[in-house]
């Protein structure tokens, strides 16, 4: 079986849908992000909405002046929180068509929050329709893994952070080689690259590679840059830039990299929040990449238009989002074509 990679065709994407009982700061406003976001997704491809209870979810959307379409489809469940990416399956593909989600542990991103129901998203609404009847459920429990903590080419390469895949209160009880070993074995897997620095102020997963670097084709990866020294991320950030500097490609050549700059700093009081223009995220036919309200908005579209080369780039302020710590990535988990 096969990771895909995230610009491969679709065949869905799930958002998992904010409550009252959930944890954001300002929730009207977030739910006007999750009204735009699922606007563009449907622009391009189907949506699939988990929710605690479909008519709180649909007032929701009809109040923001979004009424849902055919290409959308709704799952009520139990939940605790709303970040899809970390709690959503991780489909996986075989050569001769093979289809299945593998369902890890989620624990709260090493046991800081609670996840009690979110653990149970992806089993609770399997058989419920969503996938197609020839998707195989795979429980990977005990295993601990969230998607926004894995990048990969779709051609056997994996990236991540040791920071956070190594990290306590994941998998402690496993070795770096006997990780490389699960993940290789779930995955498919020919490497890991692991990147030993880079880290956000604000983030609270351990270092999630989604908001640091991202694959957009096999041979090119869009990172987080800071150039100035003054930043308090300047150290980290440069210091994940000359590793992947040394990364290489399968067949040895150096990776074509794409700096997206450091958003300007943006703050709830005084806690710096981890915005981050690497939290994009591909859907058929073009890239959704979250603004964060500032020139350098169309700064990093610019430089994603020249690593996606034929797809649109759209920009969705997605400030809001980072009052949760999290972004346009975190929220949304894809499911490739045919699932």
């Amino acid at each position: 079986m096969r990771l895909p990679a995230e610009w491969e065709p679709q065949g869905f994407v799930q958002l998992t849908w904010p409550h009252p009982d959930t944890a954001w700061y300002d929730l009207p406003h977030v739910l006007d992000c999750y009204v735009e976001v699922a606007k563009a997704i449907t622009r391009y491809e189907p949506l699939l909405i988990v929710c605690r209870d479909k008519a709180e979810t649909l007032a929701d959307m009809r109040s923001r002046g979004f009424e849902p379409s055919a290409r959308i489809r709704m799952a009520e469940c139990p939940l605790n929180d709303t970040w899809a990416r970390d709690h959503g399956a991780i489909s996986v593909v075989g050569e001769q068509g093979e289809k299945a989600i593998l369902d890890f542990v989620f624990n709260g991103w090493g046991l800081k929050f609670g996840s009690d129901l979110d653990n149970q998203i992806t089993r609770n609404i399997y058989g419920k329709g969503v996938w197609a009847a020839d998707v195989k459920y795979e429980d990977m429990r005990p295993f601990v893994l969230e998607g926004g903590s894995i990048d990969t080419d779709g051609c056997g390469t994996l990236m991540a952070t040791s920071e956070c895949l190594l990290s306590l209160n994941r998998n402690e009880y496993l070795s770096r080689e006997e990780i490389e070993a699960h993940l290789s074995h779930a995955f498919g897997l020919r490497r890991i690259l692991w990147l030993d620095h880079g880290g956000i102020i604000g983030d609270d997963t351990d270092s999630h590679v989604d908001i640091l670097a991202r694959f957009c084709s096999p041979d090119t990866i869009a990172f987080t840059a800071c150039d100035n020294p003054s930043d308090d991320n300047y150290a980290a950030l440069k210091a994940m830039e000359e590793q992947l500097r040394t990364f290489r490609t399968l067949d040895g050549k150096p990776y074509n990299l794409v700096p997206l700059p450091l958003p300007e700093p943006l703050y709830l009081d005084d806690y710096r929040l981890p915005a981050s223009y690497a939290n994009f995220l591909v859907v058929n036919g073009a890239v959704l990449m979250p603004g964060a309200g500032s020139a350098l908005d169309e700064v990093a579209a610019s430089r994603l238009r020249s690593a996606f080369p034929g797809r649109t780039v759209e920009v969705i302020d997605c400030r809001a989002l980072l009052s949760g710590h999290g972004g346009l990535h975190c929220i949304t988990m894809n499911y490739p074509e045919g699932f």
